[in-house]
């Protein structure tokens, strides 16, 4: 009951005319943003950031948030038309969304998005409303050992799960380690990595990292890679009201992927370091082993297509638990969300909901009403949107480029910041280019100082390491972190057995499918041909659910 009691007050605080022209500027720039090929949510968030100075707290984060979740969606517009995705939470869309575009379906594409965007997103923030007060309340009661395992946790959870190799995952957290020591020790008092420096005294503040690893880093790597050379993209929308909305036939199909990616998706969100990236790529792995016609996968699948945007956007709602309710970022977007948090006073962890309910309660509330603004967006301006990957990148590039240093300037008018922003983005592109993450870099960047001092004040206040094995809820962490300590083994034989399981399951569907499919005599042959079974529309279909 109090849950709804703060749900409603929250709607009513973020109903202000004010507030709600930034919740739909939010919306629209966020989707903009996510489909400019090569930045995505993080270097939006992160160029934008600055950008809201002077704006109330609540605003402010309504309106990034609205960036957020708007962007997850501009991805998907990128990723569909031009096959290529705005971050790496779309690179599963392209392998359904593209090909369908290529067969004129495009509009129903992105339709079908759309609502499994929305109904992954609202079903998430009911469940962010539920868990977010329970895990505050459990976490009210952990001290600075319990912290500090937390923290411990989410940066394992970014050397397992990020990238294919644990090695390269664990250099691109020891970078943001590194950056993060620069500055006044907590425990000494002595400077670090100043080099007689009075404006690297107070160290390196996360906004111009964020924007030189996100945004330049980027802009630089699609220079690389020769994205300034493409052309405007060959596909086109078809706006008549018959082939822009998808079928009954895959409305049908969607159906079962959207229900369950969407808890999937939110349960991996909650884990810092998995993300979207993770949790899209897994459901389209499980909706096309669960499949009885797995051929269809990679043609344009409808199912295909909604499984991944219901977990990366369910995904997205579920970062907001470890960020609100610990003060841990679950995900890139999110540890710039916490910078823009500390940067208007407010301390995200478990009292927030407590000391500062009216800006909780209101920031939830207000991804209720996004969620309904994007739909609508997202599904009437398709044909707008989907003029920003017309835009050659040779003209994007240089306008995104002045916004990086604009943005690195405003935070504290700093001339050395916007030459660290710009050291940044070198680093963000050799990062890339190595196969480091500059995604694990910022979250490392911002949870090692927390790790560091909780540290300290283990030590310090409980005399010894010992104190992590005489609290239960520390026992239990480190349970977990041995858990995940054994992925890297044990996850290779896990994954070739579940591939022989999934294996065997089709040989048995296909044998079954082939002597259902065994002409009887007098039948004529060329309806059971494989190209009619491997290629056809939604709208054949039902006939083909029909045939013997």
């Amino acid at each position: 009951m109090d849950i709804f009691t703060n749900l409603v007050n929250g709607i009513i605080g973020v109903l202000s005319p004010t507030t709600l022209l930034f919740l739909c500027i939010g919306v629209l720039v966020g989707m903009f943003v996510g489909a400019i090929p090569g930045l995505g949510a993080s270097a939006g968030l992160a160029i934008l950031l600055p950008l809201t100075f002077g704006l109330e707290p609540t605003t402010a984060i309504v309106m990034l948030a609205a960036v957020y979740y708007g962007a997850m969606y501009g991805n998907t517009i990128t990723a569909v038309l031009i096959n290529t995705p705005g971050d790496s939470a779309g690179v599963a869309t392209i392998l359904e969304g593209h090909p369908m575009a290529q067969q004129g379906r495009a509009g129903p594409a992105l339709v079908i998005a759309a609502v499994a965007s929305f109904c992954a997103g609202t079903v998430a923030v009911v469940l962010l409303s539920i868990t977010a007060p329970v895990m505050a309340g459990v976490a009210a009661s952990f001290g600075p050992p319990e912290i500090f395992l937390l923290v411990v946790i989410g940066l394992l959870t970014l050397v397992v799960l990020v990238g294919r190799n644990w090695l390269r995952g664990l250099v691109s957290v020891l970078i943001g380690f590194a950056i993060g020591t620069v500055g006044i020790d907590v425990g000494g008092g002595t400077q670090r990595y100043t080099f007689g420096s009075t404006e690297l005294i107070n160290g390196i503040d996360f906004i111009p990292v964020a924007i030189g690893l996100f945004g330049l880093g980027e802009i630089l790597w699609t220079l690389y890679r020769g994205g300034h050379r493409g052309g405007a993209s060959p596909i086109r929308l078809d706006r008549r009201s018959s082939a822009f909305w998808p079928s009954r036939e895959e409305w049908r199909l969607v159906r079962g992927p959207i229900a369950r990616n969407t808890p999937l998706g939110f349960v991996l969100g909650v884990i810092p370091g998995a993300g979207a990236t993770v949790s899209s790529l897994i459901a389209y792995s499980i909706e096309k082993g669960l499949s009885k016609r797995p051929e269809r996968f990679g043609k344009g699948a409808a199912e295909g297509l909604a499984a991944p945007e219901t977990a990366n956007n369910a995904a997205a709602t579920g970062a907001m638990v470890p960020l609100l309710t610990l003060g841990i970022p679950g995900s890139a977007s999110t540890a710039v969300l916490l910078g823009g948090f500390l940067m208007w006073g407010l301390q995200p962890g478990p009292l927030l909901m407590t000391q500062e309910p009216e800006f909780a309660w209101g920031l939830i509330s207000s991804m209720y009403l996004g969620n309904v603004m994007l739909l609508l967006v997202s599904v009437f301006a398709i044909p707008l949107f989907a003029t920003v990957t017309k835009t050659p990148f040779r003209t994007l590039g240089p306008i995104v480029i002045i916004l990086c240093a604009f943005g690195a300037f405003a935070v504290n008018g700093s001339v050395v910041e916007v030459g660290i922003m710009f050291a940044c983005g070198v680093l963000g592109f050799f990062m890339r280019m190595y196969g480091l993450t500059p995604a694990a870099t910022v979250i490392a960047l911002v949870l090692g100082p927390i790790a560091e001092q909780t540290l300290r004040q283990t030590l310090l206040l409980d005399g010894g390491m010992e104190v992590f094995l005489q609290r239960t809820p520390s026992l239990i962490l480190l349970g977990v972190m041995v858990v995940l300590l054994c992925v890297p083994a044990v996850g290779p034989a896990v994954k070739s057995g579940l591939a022989r399981a999934v294996e065997m399951r089709r040989g048995g569907t296909t044998g079954e499918a082939d002597s259902a499919k065994a002409p009887r005599s007098g039948e004529s042959a060329e309806r059971h041909t494989p190209d009619d079974s491997e290629h056809a529309g939604a709208g054949r279909s039902d006939e083909a659910a029909k045939e013997p």
